[in-house]
């Protein structure tokens, strides 16, 4: 079948075609489109700091009156009426300005109250049918006055409605939240500001139109970022408020504490401004895999709703958390840059502005918004003072008012008639004439003179101020600390100089070197080390602390060892102990780490002293409750714990000691108050296994209730007698303090000789203690216990105690 033929072309349709530059055309295209980025979408506008979609979002809010006291209403409805009515660039642009404005992480005064899924730093809001909000109580500030003439409108995309050109924007938006956006060939990055410090800095240009830089950087030292954290370096900032553009370091908020009994941590409070946590924890675990960095045992995200921000990075044991923490800044957005490139539009074009460019700016704006409200209200003044006169003219003379009204044939006779009468103008006679006949009765002479009068001096105000620009500037001052009042806060971010930055922290290594160091054990059960092995002092602090019952010197690195009641060595690690100071009067261990988080122990199992685990020692001098010693041969296991002694069933170590010669004399203090004291050298050596040799001879019904050794040199022996029948802990008992010198020596095996002499009710030594003066006491509370003066008697009775000793030690440990 043959194809028909084309039709001829309609005469009143003829093919044109139009020959055009590629390059030119491409050219005239992104160049408007470049123009309608930068001047409808990405850059704020210098007055109120705003973008056109957030401009649009804060109008149709109010307007659609979804204020702070009206109740939230659907995200999606918001953007529903922002899309139709003045912005149709799509859902997702205006949703995605409209949560910028509510998250309190982004902007130092949030404009939107939002309520629901707003979400974080990490993560990304929920959908708008799911959200809602309202206006928050900044956001009535920059839209107040809006009815008022204070700003210039102009017709919508479609031209069915109008929006306005800016907002009468109470207070300095540009520079109080902030703004970032990126143009064409431009960009702009705003840092967030302090409300009052920014009012107090345009005020005191109110004042001082003249000021430079230096007077307004008084009031304006740096950016108040939302999250806090601190800025290092001021340099840069003062290059970006002279000329724009700068930069400046934002460092996380971060101090170390002992974030678990045997482990420090680096525990962070504020982060740099936008960065979220989950940043942070990606990094170090990417750091801590390629081994780039080192010393971080786990990090622990523990923010939430109510403690804010607590990031919590566990630090291994022997590593300097400070240094770590300094690795951390260097590697990681912990510490982060800023850079300001403050371009905003004035007078509808793109500006690079310094600090007072952007107040000068705002101000010229507000003093132009003050001065047409006041026009504006001067005008509804007047106009309301035309109709109150008109009124006391005819209500002198209602009766002939309403004859003329009846009277007339139509409402323009009325009008024309009261016109001629009364003297009245056309605005006058149609208020009148409009005028409900049930309104006469709420007016009277009286009350509408006290209106007249007020209206004239509302006027005489209003037109002093148009008249007088101080007054004018005074005004727009006063209401500038007004709005500083309701809404401004402390400022959260710390300034600091770059010179004044602590480095020893940077340089101090990164390991903690494995140097001398005192292990110090006291009666409550406390662990710690210090950072050095010098002697420690003599004397112990009169504080509310317990005592120190054993010390040994060890290196931060190495390994150390508890010896228990049960006759075991326990094997620890000297870096897994926190370190605490060495004051003038001794090393306080309320900073120490309690046994029970190092080691488990079994029942009515306790910790007695400690050992070095050194092989070229003497070994350890142990004695039990039924008066046994031994002698061990040093010996260190590939074990955690091992035993050092055979105990029979039902015996305990009472001391244990970690002998330094063979002629120290070893002591032995029985619950009937014996004691006998002899030589190390008289005791043989025994392997682990062995039992040990008779110590002290007891007598039916005695059991020992101190061991321990008595260096050469001066001594004491305390002894606490009591009452075997009294509940433990509750029997203050008497104390005596004897010299060791009075007590001779006895051989090994023997009972030695009367220590205390006890008195009625007395049948027993509480507590026992024999070692070099001077001795300190303790009570279980930790409170120090004077002790009474030295007595000579060896078998003489104590003195009462004013409470129940726990423990007895040498002064300084």
């Amino acid at each position: 079948m043959a194809r028909k033929p084309p039709a001829p072309p309609d005469d009143d349709f003829t093919e044109r075609i139009v020959d055009i530059d590629v390059s030119s055309e491409m050219q005239n295209s992104f160049l408007e489109y470049a123009y309608s980025v930068i001047y409808a979408r990405a850059l704020p506008d210098a007055r109120d700091g705003l973008k056109p979609v957030q401009r649009r979002t804060l109008y149709a809010m109010d307007e659609m009156r979804v204020r702070p006291d009206r109740p939230h209403v659907k995200c999606a409805r918001v953007v529903g009426e922002v899309m139709g009515k003045y912005h149709p660039h799509g859902d997702t642009a205006i949703y995605d300005a409209l949560v910028r404005t509510a998250q309190p992480w982004n902007m130092r005064l949030p404009l939107t109250d939002g309520h629901g899924n707003f979400g974080s730093l990490d993560a990304g809001p929920a959908a708008m049918r799911y959200t809602e909000c309202r206006m928050a109580p900044a956001a009535l500030a920059m839209t107040t006055d809006l009815d008022q003439d204070t700003v210039d409108f102009k017709p919508n995309y479609d031209g069915k409605d109008v929006e306005p050109s800016v907002l009468p924007a109470a207070f300095p938006n540009l520079l109080v939240n902030g703004t970032t956006g990126i143009a064409v060939g431009m960009a702009t990055n705003i840092p967030p500001h302090n409300l009052i410090e920014v009012v107090q800095a345009l005020r005191h240009l109110i004042k001082h139109p003249d000021a430079d830089l230096d007077a307004l950087m008084r009031f304006v030292p740096g950016p108040d970022l939302p999250s806090g954290g601190k800025i290092i370096g001021l340099d840069g900032i003062r290059e970006a408020y002279a000329t724009g553009k700068g930069s400046f370091r934002i460092r996380a908020t971060a101090r170390v504490e002992q974030v678990h009994p045997r482990r420090k941590g680096i525990v962070v409070s504020e982060l740099p401004y936008l960065i979220g946590p989950e940043k942070i924890i990606e990094q170090i675990k990417q750091l801590v895999t390629s081994k780039r960095l080192q010393g971080i045992a786990d990090v622990i995200d523990l923010s939430d709703m109510e403690n804010a921000t607590r990031l919590v990075i566990e630090i291994k044991n022997g590593f300097n958390p400070d240094a770590v923490l300094e690795q951390l800044y260097k590697l990681t957005k912990l510490e982060d840059s800023y850079s300001i490139n403050a371009v905003a539009l004035v007078d509808g074009q793109p500006r690079t502005m310094t600090l007072r460019d952007m107040l000068t700016v705002y101000l010229d704006h507000r003093l132009d918004v003050v001065r047409r409200r006041t026009q504006y209200r001067l005008g509804e003044a007047n106009d309301r003072l035309h109709l109150v006169e008109g009124l006391l003219t005819a209500i002198l003379d209602i009766d002939d008012v309403i004859a003329i009204i009846r009277g007339s044939d139509d409402a323009a006779a009325a009008r024309a008639r009261l016109m001629e009468v009364f003297d009245l103008s056309e605005i006058q006679a149609n208020y009148i004439l409009d005028m409900p006949l049930r309104r006469l009765t709420k007016f009277s002479k009286i009350e509408l003179e006290k209106q007249r009068d007020e209206l004239q001096q509302t006027i005489t105000e209003l037109t002093a101020i148009l008249e007088n620009e101080d007054q004018l500037r005074s005004l727009v001052g006063n209401e500038l600390a007004e709005i500083a009042k309701q809404h401004g806060t402390p400022r959260r971010t710390i300034l600091l100089a770059a010179d004044g930055i602590a480095t020893s922290a940077a340089a101090a290594p990164l390991e903690v070197a494995d140097d001398p160091c005192w292990i110090l054990l006291s009666s409550a059960g406390l662990l710690a080390r210090t950072d050095h092995a010098e002697p420690l002092p003599p004397a112990i602090a009169r504080a509310n602390h317990d005592v120190i019952t054993s010390r040994i010197v060890a290196t931060a690195r190495g390994e150390f060892g508890l010896v228990t009641s049960a006759g075991r060595v326990i094997k620890i690690n000297a870096i897994d102990l926190p370190t605490v100071p060495t004051t003038a009067a001794a090393p306080n261990l309320q900073g120490g780490v309690p046994l029970t988080a190092l080691v488990t122990l079994e029942a009515g199992e306790t910790v007695l002293a400690l050992t070095t685990l050194a092989e070229d020692s003497l070994g350890l001098a142990l004695g039990t409750a039924r008066g046994v010693v031994k002698r061990v041969n040093p010996e260190v296991l590939a074990k955690d714990s091992w035993d050092v002694i055979r105990l029979e069933p039902g015996d305990r170590v009472i001391g244990a000691l970690e002998l330094t010669s063979a002629e120290t004399e070893l002591a032995f203090v029985s619950s009937d108050a014996q004691l006998l004291h002899f030589p190390a050298s008289a005791v043989r050596p025994q392997g682990r296994s062995g039992g040990g040799i008779a110590g002290i001879k007891l007598s039916p019904g005695a059991s020992a209730v101190f061991f321990g050794a008595v260096p050469d040199g001066e001594a004491v022996v305390v002894t606490v007698a009591g009452s075997s029948g009294a509940l433990p802990g509750t029997d203050s008992g008497t104390i005596k303090v004897t010299p060791f010198s009075e007590y001779p020596g006895k051989g090994r095996a023997t009972g030695g000789v009367r220590c205390h002499r006890f008195l009625k009710g007395e049948d027993t030594l509480l507590l026992a203690w024999a070692g070099p003066a001077p001795a300190i006491a303790a009570a279980a509370s930790g409170a120090p216990i004077d002790l009474p003066a030295a007595d000579g008697r060896r078998d003489g009775s104590g003195s009462p105690a004013g409470q129940p000793l726990n423990a007895i030690a040498p002064a300084g440990g």
